[in-house]
């Protein structure tokens, strides 16, 4: 959980690199009513792993925008951010998980796990399958 502006405590939702993209390009649609609903009351956070996969991806030419750009428009929109755990607690759950050898895939979601076991925005199948707190 995370503090809101208000002082209170706010649950905490992570967005999976496609989700992320989605998003900053206006995909609503990308996510269902009730999870747009979780968002709105959530803080909103992206592993750092989605940031560079995002990078990568625009690299590769499969992304039009930049991480930089998404993430401007992100916390634009809705206030995301880059999570601050640390990269040696995350390495430490992705440690336990042996169910994917997607290295973006396993920090994306053991960032979600060491952060309390917090939500998980993705149409990621294998990670619903794993994930038990994944959303979309």
């Amino acid at each position: 959980m995370g503090r809101g502006l208000e002082g209170n405590w706010r649950e905490v939702v992570y967005l999976d690199t496609h989700i992320a993209i989605w998003l900053a390009q206006g995909d609503d649609d990308a996510v269902s009513p009730s999870t747009r609903r979780k968002l709105s009351q959530s803080e909103v956070l992206v592993s750092p792993m989605v940031v560079l996969e995002m990078e990568y991806l625009h690299e590769i030419g499969r992304s039009r925008l930049t991480a930089d750009e998404i993430m401007l428009k992100l916390a634009a929109q809705a206030g995301v951010s880059i999570c601050s755990l640390s990269f040696a607690k995350v390495v430490r759950a992705a440690q336990q998980d042996k169910w994917t050898r997607d290295p973006f895939d396993r920090l994306i979601v053991a960032n979600a796990k060491a952060n309390g076991l917090a939500w998980l925005i993705t149409s990621d199948q294998k990670i619903h399958a794993y994930y038990q707190r994944a959303l979309l």
